[in-house]
């Protein structure tokens, strides 16, 4: 079952440092780009997944073309995709070993978080964490 209560989505919020956000646009227009450089300027380190941008930077962080590419511990997975497109993205989540991932707002894929949730991998669903945070007064320990 997703995390929906406000203890449980901040005590995730809290622990997490650094995020990978899958869908990462380039463009100041598109919400993955506003809500990446929201949780940079609230303490997270951020890794933007674009295949389609690798090699390319986005506010000041090298784009990586899978989850894998990445190279570096993630706590959080943050999908920016269609929902269908969820399972890829939490197949890669749990690959690389994410702690938690999150489903942007809109982005509902049942499926996907039964897969991330018997991995041992926790879950949010259409949130946003640029919303949640502060709604919930959280920021990562010690920051980043």
């Amino acid at each position: 079952m997703p995390l929906t209560s406000a203890k449980d989505i901040a005590h995730l919020l809290s622990r997490v440092r650094y995020v990978a956000l899958v869908g990462a646009s380039d463009r100041p227009d598109r919400p993955s780009y506003r809500v990446m450089r929201f949780l940079q300027t609230h303490g997270y380190r951020v890794f933007p997944v674009n295949p389609q941008l690798a090699g390319t930077q986005i506010h000041g962080e090298p784009v990586h073309a899978s989850l894998a590419d990445i190279g570096e511990p993630i706590d959080l997975v943050d999908i920016f995709r269609r929902p269908q497109a969820a399972v890829e993205a939490v197949d890669e989540a749990i690959a690389i070993g994410a702690r938690a991932v999150w489903m942007q707002l809109g982005v509902i894929n049942h499926e996907a978080a039964e897969r991330a949730e018997a991995a041992g991998v926790e879950v949010v669903m259409d949130r946003c964490p640029a919303i949640d945070i502060p709604r919930f007064n959280v920021a990562p320990v010690g920051g980043y």
